[in-house]
């Protein structure tokens, strides 16, 4: 199959170009500029010029192609509403030029991105074979590093303290990236019309316990925090900090046959490679 894969460079796209070229696939990966086209190129894959705001270089590269797996998204805080109309577009775009085929666009769903998911799911009464993956809060691996992870222990060496939020006993669920890589490849070959598939392998890690090893592993004491001194320790990530968001996976497994084989975070945690310097 001829996929078409934006974000193809960054953390996540990266390893879902690995899993496709492995599984035989051809792969053609949107690039911005001169060394993301040279990173897909020594990755073995096609490098496909445009970027997310590039309409026209989006439709072209989606109707050259067997499928869609759709990773970009422009991650500026500063103006998540332009993000997320950024993204609608790109569903918009790439879903016309798919629209009657029948072939696979598989996307990422975003914090209050429900535009474009309705978007993207419409979709599907226009003969494309949509399924949106919600990945887990925490996609870890030792090449993490910029993730949620990494911005935790960020913040427990800035403030001298590895903090949870009341008892601590919130869930975060957790994915190893290359779990997720492998579960965009099945959804792009088998997901049925509408899918949604939970990318999680760890349903929910208690918070107490990723505070806890963070702390272990700098050596800081572990404290906890009432929730409404959260938002002034943790920054943005104050609400979710105090989040419980278990998320099962048994039936995305089962309706995909995937199993995630990789380390769960609490282990891939404990191999230290979160903490050198």
């Amino acid at each position: 199959m001829r996929v078409f894969v934006t974000g193809a460079t960054g953390y996540i796209g990266a390893a879902v170009v690995r899993e496709l070229i492995d599984a035989g696939h051809q792969v053609v990966g949107l690039a911005r500029a001169d060394h993301g086209a040279a990173m897909l190129e020594e990755a073995g894959a096609a490098a496909h010029r445009g970027a997310l705001d590039d309409l026209d270089s989006l439709r072209s590269g989606a109707a050259a192609a067997d499928g869609v797996i759709h990773l970009a998204f422009k991650h500026d805080f500063s103006d998540f509403a332009r993000a997320l109309a950024a993204d609608l577009r790109a569903v918009e775009t790439m879903g016309a030029a798919l629209a009657g085929s029948g072939k696979p666009l598989v996307m990422t769903a975003h914090f209050n991105g429900k535009a474009s998911e309705d978007a993207a799911l419409a979709l599907v009464e226009r003969g494309v074979r949509t399924s949106i993956v919600e990945l887990s809060p925490s996609v870890h691996s030792e090449d993490d590093k910029h993730g949620m992870v990494p911005r935790l222990i960020s913040i427990a060496r800035a403030k001298g303290v590895s903090a949870y939020v009341g008892d601590g006993t919130n869930r975060w669920p957790a994915i190893h990236r290359l779990d997720a890589a492998r579960l965009f490849r099945l959804a792009l070959e088998a997901a049925p019309a509408g899918s949604r598939l939970q990318g999680a392998a760890d349903e929910g890690v208690p918070f107490r316990d990723i505070a806890g090893i963070i702390g272990r592993q700098l050596k800081l004491p572990v404290v906890s925090i009432p929730r409404e001194a959260a938002d002034a320790h943790f920054g943005f990530l104050g609400a979710l900090a105090a989040l419980d968001i278990p998320r099962p996976s048994v039936q995305t497994q089962q309706l995909l046959n995937w199993q995630p084989m990789h380390l769960a975070l609490i282990p891939d945690l404990e191999q230290g490679h979160y903490f050198r310097d």
